[in-house]
């Protein structure tokens, strides 16, 4: 039969073992749960964004020809400022 001090060994152990995995447990589902919100908001704002684009465009239509898009090698500067309303 084991001595009461191994028992006390044991219990405690247990103890600890299941205080040690319970709190890290909850440190997983807070790191989780702020992942995930994270994510949330940036696919939200990803939207924002491209609803904002889409907006941007129907609403202000440019005149046939003229290239807005100052990445395109076509743009033309003068032409562009020439089209916008002052």
């Amino acid at each position: 039969m084991a001595s009461s001090g191994v028992n006390v060994l044991r219990w405690g152990a247990l103890a600890f073992g299941v205080f040690y995995g319970f709190s890290h447990q909850t440190a997983i589902s807070s790191r989780d749960k702020t992942a995930h919100a994270q994510h949330e908001y940036s696919r939200k704002e990803k939207l924002i964004q491209q609803a904002r684009e889409e907006w941007q465009r129907k609403s202000q239509p440019q005149p046939a020809g003229v290239i807005s898009n100052p990445d395109d090698p076509k743009f033309d500067l003068e032409k562009y400022l020439q089209s916008v309303p002052s």
